[in-house]
Order: structure tokens, then C-alpha cells, then sequence
């Protein structure tokens, strides 16, 4: 069953135009691609595959079970990928400027899930984000957003966890 699936996932991605729907593709390029920023620094925490987990179930409305099928089909397509242009292209076509920046924005998140951004998960995304199309001025205010002292700093000046004088 599971080659079945893998075989159709294959087939969608290298002949996208002979599909009508492109859901499944679009979430097996988005989910490849957060796999990529995951594996970037070598080491795949129980904390990141926890988040990407959530995420997916998040953003496409899916089952447990059906997440951890689509992270399983991910992670093989990037294994057997010899660059990001399958995926890449893909989502170029059919992610608008705003679906492409709030990718990169799950990057980030993804990224910061185990409290540390590693040097080579930032290139990751920095040259995922050019592949992408996103400008880099939105890939800063995107880095910064997500950065855990930013996140702090908006949440202070909204008076929630402000310290309270005596």
C-alpha cells in the first residue's frame, strides 16, 4: 500500500500538469520542503518532528495518521531528490507571493521549535526563500518575527508578561 502511494506521490511530482487536483502534490512539496529545514543541521529532534507534525495537521486540515504518512513521503522524496527544484517549481506555480512567505514563515517556526536556530538551518531557509521568490527584506521581517527575543519583545509591549512594578 505504501508503495502504491509513494509511486502515485512520484508520479504527481514529476507530471504535475496531468493532474486536476494539485492538493496532495502541493502538500508533499510544502511538507519535502519543511523536511529539508529539519534535516538542515543534522539533527532531527523529537521537538522539531513534533512541531512539523502540528503544522501540517495545522495548515492542511489533516488527521494524525495521515500527517505522519505525508512526513514519512516527505522525508523518502527528499532522500531520493538530488536538488529542490521538484519542489521548488511546484509550489512556484501554484502558491501565490503571500502562500510562498507564510511557507517561509513555517520555516522559521520549524527552525526555532527546539529553542536554537542553527547556522545551516538558516541558509537552508535563506536559499529556500530565494528559490521561492521571496524578497529578502520580507525573509528578514519573516527571520525576525520568529526569533525568540522578537517574540518576546512584541509580547512585553502588549502588556502581557510585562513585569508589574511594586
Amino acid at each position: 500500500m505504501l508503495d502504491a502511494i509513494h509511486s502515485f506521490f512520484q508520479q504527481a511530482l514529476s507530471a504535475p500538469e496531468q493532474r486536476d487536483d494539485q492538493s496532495l502534490t502541493l502538500e508533499l512539496a510544502s511538507a519535502a520542503l519543511l523536511c529539508e529545514v529539519m534535516r538542515a543541521d543534522y539533527d532531527q529532534s523529537d521537538v522539531e518532528r513534533a512541531a512539523l507534525k502540528k503544522m501540517l495537521m495545522a495548515r492542511y486540515r489533516l488527521d494524525e495518521q495521515d500527517v505522519s504518512q505525508l512526513m514519512a513521503l516527505a522525508e523518502a522524496e527528499v532522500d531520493d531528490a538530488v536538488d529542490h527544484y521538484q519542489f521548488v517549481s511546484l509550489i512556484k506555480q501554484h502558491y501565490d507571493y503571500d502562500q510562498r512567505l507564510e511557507l517561509v514563515n513555517l520555516m522559521w517556526e520549524l527552525a526555532w521549535a527546539d529553542g536554537s536556530l542553527d547556522p545551516l538551518e538558516e541558509h537552508r531557509i535563506r536559499r529556500l526563500a530565494d528559490l521561492l521568490y521571496v524578497s529578502h527584506s520580507d525573509f528578514i521581517r519573516s527571520k525576525l518575527s520568529h526569533s525568540p527575543d522578537e517574540r518576546a519583545i512584541h509580547h512585553n509591549t502588549h502588556g502581557k508578561g510585562a513585569p508589574r512594578r511594586p
